[in-house]
């Protein structure tokens, strides 16, 4: 049996040197790629993790030119920079306004074609009730075409305060002339969301929302008559969705605008 020789098996020699494998400078030293003075997609801060940056590249598919028309291939509605005083008094302080539209002009097409046939009818029906000399009841047609005219402004009236109004918390319908109603759900319930058009809205570019929540009873819930309905349904998917893109564009818009001025 030949002798165990000593050799230099696990000698006392360089096989895990200090300056090989896990030196300071090499693998997870200062500075590789978990350098402390490295930045990462998430730039830790004391308070966490601040949100992450957005291009130019993804802002570009979102802004719109001078005339409002997008410049990139999505869609989207200008922007209002400040409501109307029929809107700034249901919205609150911390609430972010993005918003508001009237309903499309075809809301009003019954109310208008029932004053187009009653012109016409009782227009006929007076003159030949005055040809008959039939004083009486001359007045009574013109009476009753007066009322319907009331009646035809007033519903021209209340399309005209009913406003659909967006917020970076909510959407809201307010509507009504003497009795105000505000309906309103906010966004972080919303569970689905869809819009509905007729062929003849399709033609006239006016659609239904429909907005499911989680809760049994809604204030809100089918909002009929809208206009630009997929401009409108992409921008409130965008706040529901893309909130830190409509800030950054906001933002952008808003610098924009200062030079433009300071020029």
């Amino acid at each position: 049996m030949p002798p165990v020789d000593e050799g230099p098996g696990y000698s006392d020699g360089p096989a895990y040197s200090p300056s090989a494998g896990y030196a300071q400078g090499a693998g997870f030293g200062d500075s590789a790629d978990y350098a402390h003075g490295e930045t990462t997609a998430r730039q830790r801060t004391a308070g966490g993790y601040t949100a992450t940056e957005i291009s130019e590249e993804e802002l570009a598919g979102l802004q719109v030119d001078a005339s409002g028309l997008p410049l990139g291939p999505r869609r989207v509605l200008p922007l209002e920079d400040e409501p109307t005083p029929l809107v700034s008094r249901y919205l609150f302080p911390t609430e972010r306004y993005r918003g508001e539209w009237k309903r499309h002009w075809i809301h009003l097409s019954t109310p208008l074609l029932v004053i187009i046939v009653a012109t016409f009818v009782l227009g006929y029906l007076s003159g030949f009730l005055f040809r008959q000399e039939a004083a009486g009841m001359t007045t009574a047609a013109i009476l009753v075409w007066v009322a319907i005219f009331g009646w035809v402004a007033w519903k021209v009236g209340d399309w005209y305060f009913d406003r659909f109004i967006l917020t970076n918390k909510r959407v809201m319908v307010v509507s009504g002339i003497i009795t105000r109603r505000v309906a309103m759900m906010p966004l972080l319930r919303v569970t689905d969301m869809k819009y509905e058009q007729s062929p003849l809205g399709r033609a006239l570019n006016y659609g239904t929302f429909v907005l499911e929540s989680a809760g049994q009873e809604q204030a809100l819930r089918e909002i009929k008559h809208l206009p630009n309905p997929n401009e409108l349904y992409l921008r409130v998917v965008e706040e529901m969705y893309e909130p830190q893109a409509v800030e950054a564009r906001l933002g952008k818009d808003s610098d924009e605008a200062r030079a433009d001025d300071g020029a």
